[in-house]
């Protein structure tokens, strides 16, 4: 299985609701909280392409921007 890692941001509602999808699916993934560790904020920005969205999941290939419920 590939690694998953999640950029997170607290107090993100969208943030939690991607962490409790993952952890109830029983994927295991790496939270990177971007408000406790900010040298992180330029990585966001460059998978991003500039936009300021959390969650970022990066893994199995893909990238996905912000969470909508899986």
């Amino acid at each position: 299985m590939a690694k998953i890692t999640m950029y997170t941001k607290t107090g993100c509602p969208y943030c939690a609701a991607a962490k409790k999808f993952y952890t109830d699916k029983g994927t295991p993934f790496e939270e990177i909280n971007i408000t406790e560790k900010p040298q992180f904020q330029p990585k966001v920005l460059e998978l991003t392409g500039g936009q300021k969205i959390v969650p970022v999941i990066v893994g199995d290939g893909e990238l996905k921007l912000g969470f909508g419920g899986g």
